[in-house]
């Protein structure tokens, strides 16, 4: 198992808006820029291999306070040079700062401290009514016209379950930045709830309340 100890202070960071890792959930990503290129192939000869999600903020260069480090977990080239990786989240971090260097990808000094339970075991929901959250994610995905099959994820365990609706789901940037943030799962599912009402809401949902 990973530790604190194990973690580098500074990783590369792969802005990309709308885009979110959780631990232990895998996020897909086609890498086709020079600079990012050059960061999976630096990453690949690195020792734990970990790339820094994470979303611009607004305008400019600027970012979120907050992003989920990945290990790369699976890669393939193409013919034309192109990456097809897969990104295994760890564990989440603040950034401290930005680091300049040769580089021609980012670079963060960033704190895993605050997240340090991402490392531990797989978080449970107790309170979680699976009846009731597929039922709604059902509706939800059917007036959101997602044509993805996602009947494998009803026997997935709870934080798989939220945590790969949290990254998949098509909300705003700062809703995705919110179930990321969240402290515990329990807290993440009842933030995923709650997008899953409003959505339902500005579908015109005639039952617009969730358990």
């Amino acid at each position: 198992m990973i530790t604190l100890a194990d973690l580098p202070d500074t990783i590369p960071i792969f802005p990309l808006t709308g885009a979110v890792l959780l631990p232990r959930a895998r996020l897909p990503l086609h890498i086709f820029e020079p600079r990012y290129l050059a960061m999976i192939e630096d990453c690949l000869k690195s020792d734990r291999r970990l790339i820094g999600m994470i979303q611009p903020r607004g305008v400019g260069d600027a970012l979120v306070q907050v992003g989920c480090a990945g290990r790369l977990t699976s890669f393939s080239e193409t013919e034309d040079g192109r990456y097809m990786v897969t990104l295994t989240g760890v564990v989440r971090f603040a950034v401290r700062d930005e680091v300049t260097g040769f580089q021609p990808y980012r670079r963060a000094r960033v704190d895993f401290a605050p997240y340090v339970d991402d490392l531990g075991a797989a978080q449970s929901d107790p309170d979680l009514d699976r009846r009731v959250f597929l039922k709604d994610l059902g509706r939800y995905l059917q007036a959101s016209k997602m044509g993805t099959d996602w009947s494998n994820l009803k026997d997935a365990d709870d934080e798989m379950l939220v945590n790969i609706l949290a990254m998949l789901c098509p909300f705003a940037p700062e809703e995705k930045q919110a179930l990321l943030e969240a402290q515990t799962l329990p807290e993440r599912r009842r933030i995923l709830q709650t997008l899953i009402a409003f959505a339902l809401q500005g579908h015109g949902s005639k039952d617009e309340t969730l358990q």
